[in-house]
């Protein structure tokens, strides 16, 4: 299995992140995994791809073209894919996973999870995505996420869509043993079939 795991590319992070997300990758990898991610050699994204290293792992980078100066970019995956733009490279990573783990990270691994997200939403996968909630860190998120399911801009059946975990080894386990479940878009899409037009002139 190949494992696409997003997170931080920071140099400035805590090392509890980077700490816990080098266990991380030498687990993936101890498993019999690879992993799929963007290519980084530093904070988050670089802490995984040397413990999958480290582990014995396939590592697939993918990056855009113009992030290949010293330094960005991890020289020692075992493929590294070049892409002409931002939105090639997730598609890319999305392509080439069977599973996704969002690990600590800002901007762009929050606009990656929500991606994969709402296209398991619409139905367009139905792989494993699992949230590593070091130390609580997406745990401010996940309350405005409740409160957008309270006030029914998310539908509450959207939390079957993914799984939050704070050890890396039930994260995984349950990656492992994950089975496709098959919820229906109906249920949960954001559209209320009965509320028309009509109704609304009604209100």
């Amino acid at each position: 299995m190949r494992i696409c795991v997003y997170g931080a590319s920071s140099t400035e992070l805590d090392r509890k992140y980077t700490d816990a997300t080098y266990e991380l990758g030498k687990d993936i990898a101890k498993r019999g995994h690879g992993l799929v991610y963007g290519g980084g050699a530093q904070g988050v994204m670089g802490s995984t791809a040397r413990g999958v290293r480290d582990g014995g792992g396939e590592i697939i980078g993918v990056t855009p073209e113009f992030f290949n100066v010293d330094g960005v970019v991890f020289q020692e995956c075992t493929q590294l894919i070049f892409t002409k733009t931002m939105r090639e490279r997730k598609q890319t990573m999305e392509d080439h996973a069977d599973a996704f783990i969002v690990a600590p990270g800002g901007f762009g691994t929050y606009e990656e999870f929500f991606e994969i997200l709402t296209l398991k939403q619409l139905e367009r996968h139905n792989k494993a995505i699992a949230v590593f909630n070091v130390d609580g860190c997406y745990d401010m998120l996940f309350d405005f996420i409740a409160r957008a399911m309270s006030e029914n801009f998310i539908k509450e059946a959207c939390k079957k869509l993914y799984k939050i975990f704070d050890n890396k080894d039930e994260l995984l386990d349950y990656i492992e043993n994950y089975v496709p479940e098959k919820i229906g878009i109906k249920k949960l899409r954001d559209v209320d079939e009965s509320y028309t037009y009509d109704n609304f002139k009604k209100v």
